[in-house]
């Protein structure tokens, strides 16, 4: 389910993905089918991992990366979830044809 907010997106980001919605900055963001491929992707990480456990994960990957790089934006675009979802966000067949705990690839 798309719902759109600019208050609930963090500062230079247009969507974010908490199950079971994906939320906009803008109504005009829901015809970014890459975008929303990319936010169905974390929606599925999510499933996996139980919620909870991917929120968990997804905040000590960025942690570990940051005291790593000392750069937010590197530590981010390291983390294994986003670096699923940005390598295959282009595939609109991707989420049919992907293998569970497929971000563990990712890892490193």
């Amino acid at each position: 389910m798309i719902r759109y907010s600019k208050y609930l997106i963090p500062k230079n980001y247009i969507g974010l993905a908490i199950y079971p919605f994906i939320f906009l900055k803008n109504k005009t963001l829901a015809n970014n089918w890459v975008l929303i491929n990319h936010e169905r992707i974390h929606l599925k990480q999510q499933i996996e991992l139980c919620w909870i456990f991917f929120f968990a994960w997804y905040y000590i990957e960025f942690l570990l990366n940051f005291l790593w790089y000392l750069n937010g934006y590197k530590a981010y675009k390291s983390i294994s979830f986003e670096k699923e979802a940005y390598a295959n966000e282009g595939n609109p067949n991707y989420l049919a044809n992907r293998k569970v705990w497929a971000f563990l690839k990712y890892i490193g």
